[in-house]
């Protein structure tokens, strides 16, 4: 479960300022999250993933008070509950796609890489039509596989919240909905939250619940 309360954010010098009173997600919840740029969607996926930390009140996820921890133990909370799939995809195009999938497992001492996720990396891929591209360098797929191979990626740890900053911004129609069905089922056969920002409200129907930012903000100034 992930519990906000009184929690306020501000970038260093820019007018940007993030006030959420009150805010939860329960465990498992699939949850949209919308609002127009720069009104703080992105900056509250970063918060519950530890990347940037709260000025004021308490983040708790998965029973962690974020704003207690080092920096150190930020990073162990991401790698061991937390999986993001970045707008920009994050993958290193001289990898090709199988060694992306298994990128966290290079560079993150406390994964252990074995042939049980090697395995599930193989079934992950196959589960997202990406299988027969295990070789092929990521510069050399198209932009709706190259986000498959960054889901794959955020899933292969099996964690507890999945985050998905944009995920079908740069694709067509047809892939903006299998990507999002694709986390959908995921997220529900590994009992993981899911947080996803979109910009699409045609893709909001199969969510359990969405959250409006923009909405929330007005609520909070006119309190």
């Amino acid at each position: 479960m992930i519990q906000m309360q009184q929690l306020k954010f501000s970038y260093p010098q820019s007018p940007f300022r993030l006030s959420i009173p009150e805010l939860e997600v329960k465990d498992a919840e699939k949850v949209a999250v919308v609002g127009p740029s720069g009104c703080g969607k992105t900056t509250l996926l970063n918060l519950i993933s530890g990347i940037l930390i709260p000025e004021q009140g308490t983040l708790i996820s998965c029973g962690i008070d974020l704003k207690t921890l080092n920096d150190s133990q930020r990073r162990a909370y991401r790698i061991s509950k937390v999986g993001f799939v970045f707008q920009e995809f994050e993958l290193i195009d001289y990898l090709n796609v199988y060694e992306n999938i298994l990128l966290p497992y290079f560079i993150n001492s406390t994964l252990q890489l074995d042939e049980g996720v090697q395995q599930r990396a193989r079934e992950l891929a196959t589960s997202m039509q990406i299988d027969s591209y295990f070789n092929s360098r990521i510069d050399r797929i198209s932009q709706g596989e190259r986000q498959r191979v960054a889901i794959c990626r955020a899933l292969l740890p099996q964690p507890q919240i999945l985050l998905a900053d944009e995920p079908t911004g740069n694709l067509d129609p047809t892939n903006k909905r299998l990507i999002r069905d694709l986390l959908l089922e995921h997220a529900t056969k590994t009992n993981a939250t899911l947080i996803m920002v979109t910009h699409d409200d045609r893709l909001l129907d199969q969510f359990e619940r969405t959250i409006d930012i923009e909405r929330f903000h007005e609520m909070v100034e006119t309190a």
